[in-house]
């Protein structure tokens, strides 16, 4: 499979993802497909995980960056290759630059998650920092590209890229040949594009569903208009598929083959994060659980046998604790209350007396004195309680009112 990089908007078939599959054995694994007994309980027949947060680099990324570079002919290979990302596919271009021989440049924004950069780095990549935002990154490294000969990496928007991806459907076939409903997470759309080429060719009666983060769906509207459209502002906890506009060649394939795109909310995204740390055992970022929060949302809307695609693992240490937290909230698990009460000695540890009756852990206690809107014998307390649950969260709010407190927020 060697194409020139002007052969960008030739169709992607059958053969080239079979032909991607040859080029990736013994570089990509053939992740493990889980099952999930809580997830089946829920839908009302199998549901499987497939775990490309376990593939080399800690997603799949890795699959369509080394089809595309191993794709170019010598004199691309010998300008170097040039990529933007702010984690994924700077990790995917990197290890499958080092693994080719061919020298890497990565842009990654300022704000990149450190472990991210530092595993760019140690995959042999030569990270520059630029930009805030991604959009600034990926001119930084146009421009880089335009100046230096070197060849640029699209994500996403690249038949190459779109035939490795579509490496993991084959694999899904292969895992599980009954599979009815495939869930798989969509930013620019070269994964659910290669998996809807793999399995629709071989499987056209299984149903291909693409799932965005409400905040940055910029699918629903493009194949509306039948065209590509931008989203403004695109606003997730999930970097992974946070991208204000679908590519050209992925699009014209998910509107052909991929049966529905559905939205799912950040509350639905952590509370399926969550899932998957506790019950899986699996360590998920926001993008990659994205098909399992649309288990979550509607789990009868999906025929079984049910994959899952956990696109990728690489979670922030800090996003992690904070989307763990928005996720226990969620599910009615993590309680914040502020109160106002009389500043005198003993009243916070009435307060929190009134709090252990009803068997509510507290985390953690702020407790203002000084405030142009609190009287002069008032004090104001923030708590950040550990809680069971929706039920137990009332009973905590109607204990403490029954104490006579009121709450402001």
């Amino acid at each position: 499979m060697s194409y020139s990089t002007a052969d960008s908007f030739r169709p992607v078939t059958l053969d080239d993802v079979r032909g991607a599959q040859k080029m990736l054995s013994g570089v990509a694994r053939v992740t493990a497909m889980e099952g999930s007994r809580h997830l089946s309980q829920m839908v009302g027949a199998p549901v499987h995980l497939k775990c490309e947060n376990l593939q080399r680099t800690g997603s799949f990324k890795l699959r369509g960056a080394y089809v595309r570079i191993a794709g170019l002919l010598p004199e691309e290979r010998a300008a170097g290759v040039v990529a933007a990302s702010a984690g994924n596919h700077a990790q995917g271009v990197a290890l499958a630059s080092a693994l080719l021989g061919v020298r890497s440049t990565v842009f990654m924004p300022k704000g990149a998650p450190l472990p991210k950069v530092s595993a760019t780095r140690e995959y042999g990549a030569e990270v520059r920092l630029h930009g805030q935002v991604v959009d600034e990154t990926l001119a930084a490294a146009q421009e880089y590209a335009a100046g230096t000969g070197a060849v640029f990496i699209h994500p996403f928007d690249h038949p190459d890229i779109i035939a490795g991806q579509g490496t993991v459907g084959l694999e899904i076939l292969e895992q599980c040949p009954e599979v009815r409903t495939i869930l798989v997470g969509i930013g620019g759309g070269g994964l659910a594009a290669g998996i809807a080429v793999a399995v629709k060719s071989l499987r056209p009666d299984v149903r291909v569903v693409g799932v965005q983060a409400a905040g940055a769906a910029a699918y629903p509207p493009s194949l509306a208009a039948g065209r590509p459209v931008s989203v403004e502002n695109p606003a997730t906890m999930a970097d992974g598929i946070k991208v204000g506009r679908p590519g050209d060649v992925p699009f014209g394939i998910v509107g052909e083959l991929v049966d529905e795109v559905r939205t799912v909310s950040e509350d639905e995204l952590s509370a399926a994060l969550l899932l998957c740390l506790e019950r899986a055992k699996l360590v998920v970022e926001p993008a990659g659980a994205s098909p399992v929060a649309a288990l979550l949302s509607e789990p009868g809307a999906f025929e079984g046998p049910v994959v899952a695609v956990l696109s990728g693992g690489n979670v922030d240490p800090v996003l992690m604790e904070r989307v763990l937290r928005h996720g226990m909230a969620a599910q009615g698990r993590y309680l914040a209350v502020r109160l106002r009460l009389t500043d005198r000695p003993g009243a916070l540890a009435t307060l929190l007396g009134a709090l252990s009756v009803v068997d509510a852990n507290v985390l953690d206690v702020s407790h203002v004195r000084t405030d142009p809107r609190l009287g002069l014998t008032e004090a104001e307390v923030e708590l950040h309680l550990e809680t069971k649950g929706p039920a137990h969260c009332a009973e905590v709010g109607q204990a403490l009112r029954e104490a006579g407190y009121t709450v402001i927020g």
